[in-house]
């Protein structure tokens, strides 16, 4: 008894440091493998570092480690902010627009109070909808993205303007000459406002939040206010990362901000902040953000082309949330867990479907069959009026938008060839819609469209170079290697159990990577005159042959999510996966093929908009990531999933390109267009955030 007794004072330091150790476990990793790198750096370096290189390090990295400071914020909280690049853009464009030559004693800490401000603003925004308005944040900063994006052009189409010499005289100099470059002083104290934050009653609350939301509400916190505070706060961070990154280039560029999404999540995971909220910090991000600043320096230093550099960082991406799948308590543990449990139920003949359990079969509203069928003889309007009541709004504003049409560009709306041209320019959303809806239907997103997009395009104009006998097998190797993309996606969700969100991204950084390697940053060849001709042509001078191939492909969308097994596992599966899995539906593997399914359909685009323009292009996909979300919610789909119709997708399709050709026959700049998708997406959310089941 006395042996016991007298273990247990020595043995409690040595839980509570062990503890204290897997708390730090992300901090410490990131801060090993950043001195490795470092020294790895020294070791390929032609010669010692000097205080030159420490400084040009410092610099380089400091915007993605502010940036990525905010993303920690968020991700804490257990949510995800994708305006963040778009923020950057836009205080970097206000200040080489504002500033001008006559500017060059420009008071520092009044521009930077003006970036942090706007940055601050566009936080508050966000955290408005998300937190009082329960929104989506995937879907509320997506949206913000765009409208930034589009407001940034209109204040600057073009890289340009003028940053005063004195904010990058300030943030790129010395704090102590020859000894403290100023990028490590304004990281430091960020490192110590993040230490005093993190003590406060917010800190804890943040933390709180992060981990469990309904638990920190019943213990008295107000998860509303933190919400809000907390994209508040983030949106400074990314404010003054414009600000930096100004300084650093001396100018404006609209787009500047756009590449280091990717880096952020990259940066944060990296760093040992977990994904899904309530563990990590900021200090670990920061040298998470220097990581992969060193790993890319390597790989220039190695004469390694800059087109891998995408390639690397979703590579580390997917790595570092690996590693932080192997603890016990990790998603990719409990998939395991919970294989092992389903294989044991399967070969003892218990599992639901082996019983005969409940045969759980939804339709499109959510609404059982049985209930369906209650009463057969009811009018149709009767036995679908669920469904016409989410699809019937697009097809009222649709009706509206032609009505404003017919009056402002005349009787345009009454020939055919204004309806042939709305329906042409409708194809690429009308298939987006029912890969990326499938998605959404299940409760996730695909962030991944726009490279595949772009791939295909690129790989189908490399294959036939112009011509129509490479046509019969390069459409379906680029179709196939769609597939593929999906199939990735889809494995990555499923069998490890990261995010549909990071895994989507990671890849599209990816395929990014491997656009660019491919084609050298210049892509070559041209679309094949058969495809050219299905795209553009007019058979009989009247209706174009894709028109015929639209009108079938939405037969078919009906007829896949309405109609089979397949579209009645998705509907089960985005009304709970759980009560989904223990009915005896195949959920991961239904999964598996949904994103198979949105890669395929994105393939697909990116196969018809070369042939419709003739050629492909970097970046012919990025255009098309909103709206095939937006086609979605406005169509009457709910963005967390279990109920829409492609009826109504088709409808919200319609009802975009129809009010984009109207807003480009009024001559408004190209601008609103991503504005008008951003409203558009959170007008919809907002009108059917009441509505869910």
């Amino acid at each position: 008894m006395s042996a016991a007794t007298s273990s247990t004072p020595s043995t409690r330091p040595s839980k509570r440091l062990g503890a204290r150790l897997e708390r730090s476990r992300g901090l410490l990793t990131a801060i090993i493998v950043f001195a490795v790198l470092l020294f790895a750096v020294d070791a390929i370096s032609p010669g010692p570092l000097s205080y030159f290189d420490i400084a040009f390090l410092s610099s380089g990295g400091a915007t993605l480690a502010l940036a990525a400071a905010g993303q920690t914020l968020v991700i804490l909280s257990g949510g995800f902010d994708l305006s963040a690049g778009a923020v950057i853009s836009f205080v970097n464009v206000v200040l080489a627009a504002n500033m001008d030559m006559a500017d060059m004693e420009a008071s520092v800490a009044l521009w930077t109070a003006a970036g942090i401000a706007i940055g601050m603003a566009t936080g508050a925004f966000n955290g408005f909808f998300i937190a009082f308005l329960r929104l989506q944040p995937i879907v509320v900063t997506l949206s913000t993205m765009f409208i930034l994006q589009g407001v940034t052009l209109l204040v600057m189409d073009k890289p340009g303007g003028f940053v005063s010499p004195s904010l990058g005289g300030f943030y790129l100099g010395d704090a102590i000459p020859n000894f403290l470059p100023m990028p490590l002083v304004v990281l430091g104290v960020v490192i110590l406002f993040w230490l005093w934050l993190k003590s406060t009653r917010y800190g804890t609350a943040l933390y709180a939040v992060g981990s469990d939301p309904e638990a920190a509400r019943s213990a008295g916190v107000s998860v509303d206010l933190v919400k809000f505070a907390t994209y508040t706060l983030a949106g400074g961070f990314y404010g003054l990362a414009g600000v930096f990154i100004s300084a650093q280039t001396g100018s404006g560029d609209p787009l500047i901000g756009n590449s280091l999404l990717l880096s952020m999540f990259a940066a944060v995971v990296v760093g040992g902040t977990r994904l899904g909220g309530g563990r990590g910090g900021a200090v670990g991000t920061i040298f998470g953000a220097y990581i992969l600043m060193i790993v890319v320096n390597i790989l220039l230093v190695l004469n390694v082309s800059a087109y891998y550099s995408t390639v690397a960082e979703s590579i580390i991406l997917l790595l570092a949330v690996l590693a932080g799948s192997l603890s016990g308590h990790s998603v990719l543990a409990r998939q395991i867990r919970g294989a092992a449990t389903h294989l044991k139920a399967w070969r003892a003949g218990t599992l639901p479907r082996q019983i005969g359990g409940p045969d759980v079969r939804l339709d499109t509203t959510g609404a059982t069959r049985a209930a369906k069928q209650a009463n057969p003889t009811a009018p149709f309007w009767v036995r679908h009026g669920e469904g016409l009541k989410i699809a019937l709004p697009a097809y009222l504003f649709l009706v509206a938008v032609i009505i404003v049409t017919q009056f402002t560009l005349g009787n345009t709306v009454l020939n055919w060839g204004y309806w042939n041209s709305i329906i042409v320019l409708s194809s690429f959303l009308a298939v987006l819609a029912l890969g990326q809806g499938t998605v959404i239907l299940t409760g996730g997103l695909d962030l991944s469209v726009p490279w595949t997009i772009g791939l295909s395009g690129i790989l189908l104009a490399g294959f036939v170079q112009g011509a129509d006998a490479p046509l019969v097998w390069a459409l379906p190797a680029v179709l196939l290697i769609a597939c593929l993309i999906g199939l990735l996606n889809g494995v990555g969700i499923v069998v490890l159990g990261l995010s549909p969100i990071v895994m989507t991204l990671a890849t599209n950084g990816l395929i990014q990577g491997f656009a660019l390697v491919y084609s050298g940053g210049t892509p070559s060849g041209f679309s094949s005159p058969l495809l050219r001709w299905f795209m553009t042509a007019r058979l009989g001078g009247v209706v174009t042959p894709v028109v015929i191939f639209v009108v079938l492909f939405a037969i078919a969308a009906v007829v896949l999510l309405a109609r089979t097994p397949f579209g009645r596992r998705v509907y089960a599966i985005g009304n709970s996966a759980r009560a989904a899995e223990l009915s005896g539906i195949a959920v991961g593997r239904t999964l598996i093929w949904v994103y198979i399914l949105s890669a395929f359909c994105a393939g697909l685009v990116g196969v018809m908009l070369t042939g419709f323009s003739g050629q492909a292009s970097l970046g012919m996909g990025d255009d098309y990531l909103l709206p095939s979300i937006a086609v979605v919610v406005v169509g009457g789909a709910l963005i967390t999933g279990g109920r829409g119709h492609y009826v109504g997708m088709l409808g919200g399709v319609l009802l975009l390109t129809a009010l984009q050709t109207l807003l480009a026959g009024s001559n408004l700049p190209y601008a609103t267009r991503a504005i008008l998708y951003g409203v558009v997406v959170l007008g919809a959310v907002i009108a059917l955030r009441e509505r869910r089941a």
